[in-house]
């Protein structure tokens, strides 16, 4: 039985379990407690004091975040000490802190600048000790780091260590010198970064930040001569909505749809329709993979087979493990194979000039902006995505635009590369690629329908961090008789931490598995580097719940009965994994030292 102790907070008596810290003990009894370094996805640290409170018998405030709950104690979460002591850490990181709070990107969704009006912090209670001359460090595709604006709360360094396995930054110097750096302090691109934004997310100021792209893209709608199209990733309508008025975990798939076609952009698509275009690619290279093996007996095949749709765990896995590069499937995400036929398939189609078209990503992710600038993808001739947006800067434009989200119409997206299923709608969620693949694949080999009721391929779904399922194969196909009683084991990773223990499981030899789906952020793209601030589990699992809501809503749900992957295949690419297919869906990754 769980021991548990009593105590009195604000004149509220509660009974918590042993353990459990003063800040919990008082989020269970409705008393908020203000915090800045602390953050529910992280290990405490106790760095900046914010949330200190006044034990009766104790000589000084103790951090709430740190102290555990003790029986008979008597709290005091707002006494004149406790706010006096608050203010004062409040107005001395405000004086070290680049206050142009009125044009700084996360001016509104800041911490520091809430509890700065919370407690009517005055700017010069303190004299500014701003050191001149701090440079941001732009030279990443994906993020920006600004140290005048940081705090040294350390989250963005626990986030890389903990949630991450990355280490990219870290605590250098001491006292007044403190700072958050890369190694040897070298810029953002020079460094073992994969992008990901993790460290964005949970920034409380505009210290971190993706970089952002949104003002190129405005001039691109107001130039005549350029056709400008957009996809939108799936997670994106599941959050985009937090920006606007709605509540977490609200699907707003036909109004963002609206907002894009008023915002001016010419074409609005959905990158749905090349997730499933990635499942018949990737499924059949597993099923390829798999009867190369099994049949031809060619040692050379590397399995498991990894998804690759993920830009931080591709870039993850070429700088830890560089060895194994030949285990990730060759297909190119969602994103790149779009861009890769916006520039080929669609130009025809439309009867436009590529060079003209200007093609943009909509994305959960911060690596997509790096993705997309990557020497491999401009197999159309042209660089396959000119520039990607965050769901963070969507939500920016929209309501720069002036429109009112809330009161819009829903919308259909435009035809060709627009229609898609609830397979594809699934990506956004940690195990919807494998569940995806899994209903695509098991009806190729044996012609029926995955047994699994609905559809729904439970085992795979969920935040915890590694999942397994597997999936005895039956009644197969003549073509495929090889792999008749054959038990396909398949596992689910999300987070580079989880990430890491299957990679290690693999270089000792002692991975079952035959297909592997890993994501670099936790959740999934529903938790990706660009998605809306705050972040934690319960807002990931609302997100997520509405992906899955929108899939069991979809009138078609497997990705191979979408019309138009038939259309594209009779039209342009011939069959799966054909010559034409790996020119422009599929590439090679190699090694790299830097970026």
């Amino acid at each position: 039985m769980t021991e548990k102790v009593s105590l009195t907070i604000d004149g509220i008596k509660v009974s918590v379990e042993k353990g459990t810290t003063i800040l919990h003990a008082a989020q269970k009894v409705n008393v908020r407690i203000p915090t800045l370094c602390f953050h529910p996805d992280l290990c405490i640290a106790g760095n900046c004091r914010v949330c200190v409170v006044e034990v009766e018998g104790m000589r000084t405030l103790a951090a709430s975040c740190a102290m555990p709950a003790a029986e008979g104690m008597n709290v005091k979460t707002h006494s004149t000490k406790v706010l006096q002591a608050r203010k004062d850490i409040i107005s001395l990181l405000v004086s070290e802190h680049n206050t142009q709070c009125t044009t700084c990107y996360r001016s509104t969704n800041c911490e520091l600048q809430s509890l700065a009006a919370e407690y009517n912090v005055d700017f010069n209670t303190y004299l500014s000790v701003l050191k001149p001359n701090l440079e941001v460090d732009r030279s990443s595709w994906s993020i920006e780091k600004d140290d005048s604006k940081c705090v040294r709360c350390q989250r963005c360094v626990r986030t890389c260590a903990e949630l991450q396995h990355v280490n990219a930054i870290d605590v250098v110097h001491k006292g007044r010198d403190m700072k958050i750096a890369t190694f040897m302090e070298l810029p953002f691109n020079e460094v073992v970064c994969v992008n990901c934004g993790q460290c964005v997310n949970r920034c409380p100021t505009g210290a971190l930040t993706e970089r952002r792209f949104y003002d190129e893209i405005w001039d691109a709608i107001g130039d005549s001569e350029k056709h400008v199209i957009i996809n939108t990733a799936p997670s994106v309508r599941v959050a985009v909505g937090e920006m606007l008025g709605f509540p977490v975990g609200t699907r707003v798939t036909g109004k963002m749809v609206t907002a894009l076609k008023k915002l001016g952009f010419d074409s609005v698509l959905d990158t749905d329709f090349t997730a499933d275009l990635t499942i018949i690619e990737e499924g059949t290279e597993l099923l390829v993979r798999l009867k190369k093996l099994l049949v031809d007996g060619d040692k050379s095949i590397k399995i498991p087979m990894f998804t690759s749709c993920s830009p931080g765990w591709v870039k993850f896995i070429e700088h830890m493990y560089p060895d194994y590069l030949g285990h990730l499937s060759t297909c190119k995400s969602p994103q790149q194979m779009f861009g890769a036929l916006a520039k080929t398939y669609y130009a025809e189609k439309k009867g436009l000039d590529p060079k003209n078209i200007v093609s943009v990503a909509v994305m959960p992710c911060a690596a997509k902006k790096f993705e997309a600038n990557r020497p491999e993808m401009r197999s159309s001739g042209y660089q396959d995505i000119d520039a990607g947006l965050t769901t963070r800067e969507l939500g920016l434009m929209i309501r720069q635009s002036g429109l009112n989200f809330t009161a819009l119409e829903d919308s259909q997206y435009d035809a060709f590369m627009g229609d898609s299923t609830g397979a594809a709608v699934i990506f956004g969620a940690t195990g919807g690629v494998m569940e995806a693949a899994l209903r695509t694949a098991y009806e190729i080999v044996t012609g029926r329908p995955i047994p699994f009721k609905n559809l729904d391929i439970t085992p795979v779904r969920g935040m915890e961090g590694i999942k397994e399922a597997s999936l005895k194969i039956e009644g197969c196909k003549p073509e495929w008789s090889f792999l008749e009683g054959v038990e396909l084991k398949v596992a689910v990773a999300h987070g580079l931490i989880n990430a890491r223990q299957v990679m290690d499981l693999l270089v000792k030899g002692e991975c079952p598995y035959h297909f592997i789906e890993i994501m670099a952020c936790p959740g999934g793209c529903i938790g990706g580097g660009g998605q809306p601030i705050p972040t934690n589990l319960e807002i990931r699992k609302k997100r997520a719940a509405a992906i899955y809501d929108e899939d069991a809503n979809m009138s078609v749900r497997k990705s191979h009965e979408n019309p138009e992957i038939k259309q594209i295949y009779e039209e342009f690419l011939g069959e799966a994994n054909s010559h034409k297919s790996h020119k422009y869906l599929h590439t090679h990754y190699t090694p790299r030292q830097r970026y």
